[in-house]
């Protein structure tokens, strides 16, 4: 008696993500470290100077952490209610920190006292920043203005009073100490030059703003608010170029990469994304466990911080050489069963004894049932939940085998509406699928005819088959669009295509003697 053959599973080319310089690129960061915070870790900033320690504000606290420690190597302490925005100044020594309680402070990053205490603004502030001169501070408050303070004197030096709602945003020049830009809830973005009494430019972004950010060049200004990523030119008065709409919920943070040749956005759906510069597509996508409140890059893109309103930060750190050529290493290692075969195909000589050894045959589930003609049973181990959704060619390759054996309609006739409703939803879910679709064509008609006489009995089949029959109509019609567009591109194609002159030695003497007797009988005629 012949040994039970399992059913072949068929290997169909898997639907997934293209293998991109970005996907290697962005992929290659270690497993994140996690801190625990006292509250949601609402800015995260880096020092522009090395070591490149960052800054975390969150809660009543502002941490300092180096680049690979786990504990903060410096704390600020000294606020009454939470602290937002804590930034670097460019040299890397100040570090400037708004409040709940509408006061500014800064700090040395070598001591623990503040060294100045701005007050002047009545609601929280969310925005600090230093100009370029390293001389002067930026702030916006929920009071509805912005304000520009002198570090050495400590004083007030201008007011700008142009917003309608609360300031949360901002960002100053690199290049030029004057210019400032701020966004507002009122879903305006502004560009200020402190040498005047109001703002230079206006751009309406539409959402409230969260985050604004400039490009290196200073050329392109990226705002963030709502769901939507805008790209404003600044050279020709704010005109927009592109908005982008990738993320589910309100974007509340952006970056940018090393070259400036990938843009960053994090947003409350718990998903990074990062954006090509060059066309603003999507090239990559991290994803978070909470809602992300904070984003920044390390210079160099060595590590990736995050902070989420679980106050959780999440640091990736970036693999070393070393390490990524030892992971590959591994990987190639892996397949090490060659010495569990050794010697599989050695050939025996002619005075050598050859014991067998049998060997033990691990059949799968439905396996199992079709080797006792079970055929119901194999078909219902095929669509387990597991199967059906993560080997969807496990549950076609059966479906394929009870066909071939001619007992496909003995496995579906007798099933209760729960078994029917499964078929059913496999049927729906990959029927218009390309790999699965000549399979599935088969069970999908004997269902109609074995089950037509109870159609209207059951709410649920009866929506289910309406489904299907949509399913099966709006592909036809895709076909059928597919084919005309071939035709017509069939009809492009040929009429783009030289026309040249095909030679035949028999077909040319042929059609020369009847042109020559053609021409004989019109001269007589003539004559």
């Amino acid at each position: 008696m012949a040994s039970f053959k399992p059913t072949k599973i068929h290997v169909y080319p898997k639907l997934g993500e293209k293998v991109t310089q970005d996907t290697l690129y962005w992929k290659n960061y270690k497993a994140p470290i996690q801190i625990k915070q006292f509250g949601a870790v609402s800015n995260v900033a880096f020092s522009p100077v090395a070591p490149y320690n960052f800054a975390v504000t969150a809660f009543t606290r502002i941490h300092i952490y180096g680049p690979f420690s786990q504990e903060p190597i410096k704390s600020f302490t000294r606020f009454k209610d939470t602290a937002y925005s804590g930034r670097f100044r460019s040299d890397g020594q100040l570090l400037v920190a708004g409040c709940e309680d509408s006061v500014v402070r800064l700090f040395d990053v070598g001591g623990k006292t503040a060294l100045r205490m701005f007050k002047g603004h009545t609601k929280a502030v969310h925005l600090t920043d230093f100009t370029s001169d390293r001389y002067q501070i930026v702030t916006g408050s929920d009071d509805y203005s912005c304000r520009l303070w002198d570090i050495p004197n400590a004083t007030e030096l201008n007011t700008y009073r142009e917003h309608t709602d609360y300031i949360r945003c901002g960002v100053t020049s690199k290049l030029n100490r004057d210019l400032f830009i701020t966004g507002s809830y009122d879903h305006t973005v502004k560009l200020f030059d402190v040498r005047t009494d109001k703002s230079v430019m206006t751009m309406d972004h539409e959402q409230p703003v969260e985050s604004l950010l400039l490009y290196p060049s200073e050329g392109l200004l990226v705002s963030a608010g709502g769901r939507f990523v805008k790209v404003w030119d600044l050279l020709k008065q704010g005109q927009p170029l592109v908005s982008l709409r990738n993320h589910h919920k309100t974007v509340t943070c952006l970056c940018l990469s090393k070259n400036g040749e990938r843009l960053l956005s994090a947003s409350l759906d718990r998903h990074v994304k990062v954006y090509n510069t060059t066309n603003y597509k999507v090239v990559h996508n991290f994803d978070y466990p909470a809602s992300i409140l904070s984003l920044a890059l390390a210079p160099y893109d060595e590590s990736i911080v995050v902070g989420m309103t679980n106050s959780v930060l999440s640091i990736k750190h970036k693999k070393s050489p070393s390490e990524s050529k030892d992971s590959t290493s591994q990987q190639r290692r892996r397949p090490s069963y060659r010495m569990f075969v050794k010697g599989k195909n050695y050939i025996p000589k002619q005075d050598d004894f050859l014991v067998g050894k049998q060997v033990k045959e691990h059949l799968a589930k439905h396996d199992k049932q079709l080797k006792k003609f079970n055929v119901s049973k194999a078909l219902d181990t095929a669509l387990e939940s597991w199967t059906r959704r993560r080997k969807p060619e496990v549950t076609v390759a059966v479906i394929k085998e009870l066909n071939r054996r001619g007992t496909l309609k003995n496995a579906l006739a007798g099933r209760d509406e729960q078994e029917l409703s499964r078929i059913l939803n496999f049927l729906i879910g990959n029927l218009v699928d390309a790999r699965f679709t000549l399979v599935l064509v088969t069970p999908a008609e004997m269902i109609l005819d074995i089950y037509r006489s109870i159609i209207g009995q059951s709410p649920v089949i009866d929506r289910q088959l309406l489904r299907l029959h949509e399913l099966l109509e709006r592909e036809l019609d895709y076909q059928r669009e597919l084919l005309e567009v071939l035709g017509m591109l069939d009809t492009l194609f040929a009429s783009s295509l030289p026309r040249n002159a095909v030679e035949c030695s028999g077909i040319s003497g042929l059609v020369l003697r009847f042109v020559e007797r053609e021409q004989c009988s019109e001269t007589e005629i003539y004559q």
